[in-house]
């Protein structure tokens, strides 16, 4: 090989590759690339060259591609397309940053600040969406009226908005699901796991229907009127995305979202689980009856036909099953 094209490749040790992980996004183009930054309102920016990619509390979500991240890094990579080596260069060669002091108080930050994307004029691509997924119009018109469902859109990019709320009717967990062509789905910035997309019964219900993700719970409502149950009367609760057991399942803990709509309904003390008839939903569905503390009944239901709730409602229907309809992490 000739001198002259010799290069080397940088080597990044554990301990530096952890340091720049912790170097949120904000902190990263105010130090390296300010010009890109651009003040929406309050603590939220987003970038000049992408309006619809915000950046707040640490976090920042890029809502027309229904994609985020915590670090820079994360930017990098899922944006600038940069490889790996490449960011690390970005982040630990050029920005010369003091991440390690920062850390502690983005991993201190409660509550949350969850960001949500502004609402589109109409809903109308969103009600589609969902009619086509076999959602009943009663439900989908009081998920719309009590803010758990809308759409937003940026850019010609329409997307479904699911949204989850503590006890005190806060906004604690939002995802994101696209409707048109790019199927992309994701949880918003600041979104918290614990208080997922839920139907809370309208009076004091012993048990708690547990499905994996919004359009389940959603499907679980429709079927309940199909069969002339009052929906309404029942809780209904997504796991906002797959759960995923320790290896040793006695060592596993309930998911986040069941364990706070235990904490806060605690006359509720039988759980019916809906999972999903794959290999990681009967997994789930057996941690799950596994690690249930004492005091709780557990049933496994899971849906009769089809891979998951939402197939089965639309085996019920006699509508077409959307191929390979992949779970929102919510879902």
């Amino acid at each position: 090989m000739e001198r002259g094209l010799y290069f080397f490749m940088p080597f990044y040790n554990q301990e530096e590759i952890e340091k720049a992980r912790q170097v949120d996004l904000f902190t990263y183009l105010q130090t390296c690339e300010p010009q890109e930054l651009v003040h929406v309102s309050g603590n939220v920016y987003c970038t000049r060259e992408h309006d619809s990619l915000r950046i707040s509390n640490g976090k920042w979500c890029w809502f027309s591609r229904g994609i985020g991240g915590y670090s820079a890094l994360d930017y990098l990579i899922k944006v600038k397309g940069c490889s790996f080596m490449e960011a690390m260069e970005a982040v630990i060669g050029r920005a010369a940053i003091p991440p390690l002091s920062r850390a502690p108080a983005t991993k201190e930050e409660k509550p949350k600040h969850l960001l949500l994307p502004p609402p589109a004029p109409d809903n109308r691509a969103m009600l589609q969406y969902l009619a086509s997924r076999g959602i009943d119009r009663e439900i989908l018109d009081y998920c719309v009226q009590t803010g758990r469902v809308y759409e937003s859109r940026n850019k010609g990019h329409g997307n479904v908005v699911f949204v989850g709320f503590d006890k005190d009717g806060k906004a604690r967990f939002g995802c994101l699901r696209g409707i048109g062509e790019a199927r992309f789905h994701g949880d918003l910035s600041g979104s918290d796991k614990h208080y997922s997309f839920a139907l809370p019964a309208c009076v004091e219900n012993p048990a708690v229907h547990l499905c994996e993700c919004a359009i389940d719970v959603m499907s679980y409502a429709t079927l309940c009127k199909l069969d002339g149950i009052d929906w309404r009367r029942h809780n209904l609760l997504s796991l906002a995305g797959v759960y995923q057991p320790k290896k040793k399942i006695e060592e596993s803990k309930l998911p986040v979202a069941l364990t706070r709509f235990l904490e806060d309904h605690p006359h509720v003390k039988t759980v019916y689980l809906h999972l999903d008839n794959d290999t990681a939903g009967r997994l789930a569905a057996k941690a799950i009856m596994a690690v249930m503390p004492e005091g709780y009944r557990v049933e496994n239901k899971p849906p009769p036909r089809g891979k998951d709730v939402n197939d089965f409602l639309c085996h019920r229907l006699g509508i077409p099953i959307r191929g390979s309809h992949s779970k929102e992490p919510e879902r």
